[in-house]
């Protein structure tokens, strides 16, 4: 059976649609970077995956040989070698700083384009790679200049100092996805604070050199308003714990690489970020960051899901016949390259606002940072739900062999099962987008922008256009009458509002994308489109997924081809 030997050159797709909206001035440089580090990621990082997965887990050391809490997490040299080429990469600290060879800062854009790559190897490791991403953010956005010199070179490093992996502890035991219940509490000693309590979930313990913790100052009120934002070091200037144990690592489900514990703070020393009073405003922009972080997790499992499953398919015999040759395996292997081509576009689309929005641009309207937190959380709660089903789609395919740990799958479906969960449940993007809509008005902000886009397309189906318009108008009208209701029923309904939102925000990516006269995303578009708004209500009698497949999945650029069921 074939295997990749490179993400980046072996996805024309994604190749395409970075050079469509990468930065012009920095192209170049990255097209190259992308191709080195797709193939890394396809090779060397890929087989340390596995042996991670496998036998390579982190472990905690909790005492030494004299019974001393150490509290040290043990991680395989495999996984070290992943993390120095990851972070000398620039994946996050280009975002913050020059790359030498430019002379200028690179952008989100190329960062995200890395974690997609790296998250079809290793979505375990692109978790501590998006903490420390957020926590640069919030270093550098928001840390005074003392607190930032002292860590924000360590987080952004390339090689040329110590890295600091950083990482974001907010989730406490009586709270859960309630922030707002947190007690751990800030005691000022002179300069700096004391921090004592528990963080429950925290993931990238033991391996971060800074922590990003929320917790309560003395006298403060309850509730989200009473957090504050502190920087708090893994260890002192002597290299000694900070007042900081690891009670224990979690034994998850999936994505074993990255070691999540239960931290305890028994008078750690910790720095204050920014103002006192809005701790949690600025816990909640980092926590955009991980919600796009982790929608490029999803179409990055998506994405091998779908070629490990089309490179079996087209290597499996079954019943004297290739698995190819059979008209339900075309008609998946279709829909999932289709789904996935047009969900990475919409990531991608969104990235472009992403970047500015939190690079705070001067061009930055009220409206473009609506959109962006309501695009966020759309395309996080459906790729991610995407990702299983991918997952789900390949072991299929795979038959018993798609069980087996000698393959990529039945990690791919654990590493997946997670993405619906870290960062908001469904449940709570849907209470998002409920906020939004009711503080913003984002629904008509949304509707008002689909409507002005959809105008301004042009060499489209009207056909495509009647059944998206038709979307439109269902999303008006349930937006409408759940508003005029309780906040019960309006909870009841927001995951069917973010359904209808994230397929008419998909469907028009589609139909743009086909707008440029190419006849693979022509086909394409017609593909999602019928299987988007009409899957219900009529019968493909043209079998399009059968009559496509050579174009669509095989790449071949020849419209006369033709596909004959007996």
């Amino acid at each position: 059976m074939r295997r990749q030997t490179n993400f980046y050159e072996e996805d024309s797709h994604f190749r395409n649609l970075f050079k469509k909206y990468a930065n012009k001035d920095l192209y170049g440089w990255a097209d190259q970077e992308l191709m080195r580090f797709g193939e890394r990621c396809a090779t060397d990082i890929d087989q340390r995956a596995v042996h991670t997965d496998r036998e390579g887990q982190p472990k905690l050391i909790k005492y030494n040989q004299l019974g001393d809490d150490i509290s040290e997490v043990w991680v395989n040299d495999g996984y070290k070698k992943t993390v120095q080429e990851t972070y000398n990469s620039g994946i996050v600290g280009y975002i913050h700083k020059q790359i030498p060879e430019l002379g200028k800062k690179g952008d989100y854009f190329i960062s995200f384009a890395q974690g997609y790559l790296l998250s079809q190897a290793e979505p375990g490791f692109y978790c501590p790679v998006t903490l420390t991403m957020a926590t640069a953010y919030l270093l550098d956005h928001y840390a005074n200049e003392e607190v930032k010199s002292i860590f924000l070179p360590h987080v952004t490093s390339t090689g040329e100092m110590e890295l600091y992996e950083g990482a974001t502890f907010l989730t406490e035991r009586q709270g859960g996805s309630d922030v707002g219940a947190n007690e751990t509490k800030a005691v000022k000693v002179g300069k700096t604070y004391r921090l004592y309590g528990e963080k429950y979930f925290a993931s990238n313990a033991g391996m971060c050199g800074v922590a990003m913790v929320l917790a309560r100052m003395e006298g403060s009120p309850k509730g989200t308003k009473g957090l504050s934002l502190f920087a708090v070091p893994w260890r002192d200037d002597n290299g000694r714990l900070n007042g900081i144990r690891i009670r224990r690592l979690k034994d998850k489900l999936g994505v074993r690489a990255v070691p999540s514990a239960e931290v305890e703070f028994d008078g750690a020393e910790a720095y204050l970020v920014g103002d006192e009073s809005k701790g949690i405003h600025y816990m909640m922009e980092a926590l955009n960051l991980s919600r796009l972080c982790n929608a490029v997790a999803s179409i990055g499992i998506m994405r091998r899901a779908y070629t490990e499953a089309k490179n079996y398919a087209l290597y499996r015999e079954a019943f004297g016949k290739q698995l190819t040759d059979y008209p339900m395996i075309k008609e998946t292997l279709v829909h999932l390259v289709v789904k996935q081509e047009i969900e990475t576009s919409a990531v991608f689309s969104l990235v472009k606002l992403f970047d500015r929005v939190m690079m705070k641009k001067e061009s930055v309207s009220d409206k473009d940072q609506v959109m962006n937190r309501l695009l966020i959380a759309l395309l996080k709660k459906e790729s991610a739900e995407q990702a299983i089903q991918f997952s789900h789609e390949a072991i299929e395919i795979h038959g018993g062999n798609g069980f087996i740990e000698d393959f990529v799958t039945p990690r791919l479906l654990r590493d997946a099962q997670v993405l619906t969960v870290w960062e908001g449940t469904a449940n709570i993007l849907g209470l998002e987008i409920l906020r939004l809509i009711d503080k913003y008005q984002a629904h008509r902000v949304f509707i008002n922008e689909m409507e002005k886009q959809l105008t301004d397309l042009g060499n489209v189906s009207d056909r495509d256009i009647q059944l998206v318009e038709k979307g439109i108008e269902d999303l008006r009208n349930l937006s409408d009458y759940a508003l005029s209701k309780s906040k019960d029923v309006q909870s009841y309904h927001s995951k069917r509002i973010a359904k209808l939102m994230v397929n008419i925000y998909e469907s028009i990516i589609a139909i743009k994308e086909a707008s440029d006269g190419c006849r693979r995303n022509q086909l394409k578009a017609e593909i999602f489109i019928e299987k988007t708004w009409r899957e219900n209500d009529w019968i493909d009698q043209d079998l399009k997924s059968i009559k496509y497949f050579d174009e669509i999945v095989l790449l071949k650029d020849d419209s006369s081809l033709t596909t004959t069921i007996q």
